[in-house]
């Protein structure tokens, strides 16, 4: 890969999707000069999208705390005292009046987590209804519940989920330092699953948990080698929590996080890179220049699970002065 442009640095830069993406080159990349990185990344989004719309996504937590996994960033595990009061999954009806609410609101996609370290076939089940549900009401769905065998993304697939969302969170090597309870390959194998059931993948990773850079690198560039990237890349800035093992993490530098959205651009030019938690303590500037570098999707709605997000006139007002509109909504899906 030529990362020496210095005749033609007027041209979009176009790295083909690939799937053999090295250490040293990832590194090259997230290395470069922070305008000549934006620049590739800015050039990459042109060609595959629309820079001056995102797709808005609303989550909400279905089934609260009470997890038995210990990730340290975590506040609805069990092994931290947080405050968080563990509590069933949702009403139904609660869930497609969230769900209205989310589409009266312009989000084209509904996401539902619940807590748990792998669901029960009946909470499958229970889900799987949710879903063809929020189905009837022209949204996407998305679902986040845990590691998942492949006859329940068989079935969450047949119930008409469109994402599943399971992320890495950090580089393999960098794993073990915050969650003990699983391991990296346990995550693979869940992604594996939802690939053969025929779902979309959303999967990213978190910030700010005491990581290097190049774990940062090579979280995602073990996103980016895998057999398909994700569809959808959420990108999280640790939200520090009281009660977890992280509360007292070092914030990440901004320069660093906008870095990262650029990277995740570059390397997985088709997929939606989504700036996720966190965003409730990103000053306007920052959020704006992770448009620039390739975020093109956020969610929308006061609360990220159980951690705060912007007001919905927040974003609003954020979107218009920097001349963003939302995405539309899946064609073809029945509205009720």
């Amino acid at each position: 890969m030529d990362l020496n442009r210095d005749s033609d640095l007027t041209q979009p830069f176009h790295p083909a999707i690939r799937h053999d993406w090295t250490r040293e080159e990832v590194a090259e990349l997230l290395a470069l000069p922070f305008a000549e990185l934006l620049f590739r990344a800015m050039s990459v989004h042109r060609a595959g999208f629309d820079p001056s719309s995102v797709q808005l996504s609303t989550l909400l937590s279905i089934k609260t705390g009470g997890c038995p996994e210990d990730c340290a960033y975590c506040p609805q595990s069990a092994h931290y005292k947080t405050g968080l009061k563990a509590s069933g999954l949702m009403d139904s009806d609660l869930v497609l009046d969230a769900a209205r609410r989310a589409r009266d609101a312009g989000a084209s996609r509904f996401c539902m987590g619940a807590a748990w370290r792998a669901p029960r076939d009946q909470d499958v089940e229970q889900v799987a209804a949710l879903v063809a549900c929020v189905k009837q009401l022209g949204l996407e769905t998305c679902a986040t519940l845990g590691m998942l065998s492949r006859p329940q993304a068989d079935r969450l697939k047949q119930a008409g989920l469109d994402y599943y969302n399971h992320n890495l969170d950090t580089s393999p090597e960098y794993y073990g330092s915050i969650i003990g309870t699983r391991v990296y390959q346990d995550r693979l194998d869940t992604l594996e699953n939802v690939r053969e059931a025929g779902m979309h993948v959303c999967c990213g990773g978190i910030l700010g948990m005491g990581e290097g850079p190049a774990d940062r690198a090579e979280l995602l560039r073990t996103l980016a080698n895998l057999p398909e990237h994700p569809e959808s890349v959420p990108i999280n800035m640790l939200v520090r929590v009281a009660g977890t093992p992280l509360e007292d993490a070092d914030a990440v530098d901004p320069f660093d996080f906008v870095r990262i959205i650029a990277l995740a651009r570059i390397l997985m030019p088709r997929s939606m890179v989504r700036l996720s938690a966190g965003r409730e303590s990103m000053s306007d500037e920052l959020q704006a220049l992770c448009f620039l570098a390739g975020a093109n999707s956020i969610f929308l709605g006061e609360t990220l699970l159980t951690t705060p997000n912007p007001s919905v006139d927040h974003d609003r007002r954020l979107l218009e002065r920097l001349g963003i509109s939302p995405m539309a909504a899946p064609s073809g899906a029945t509205r009720g």
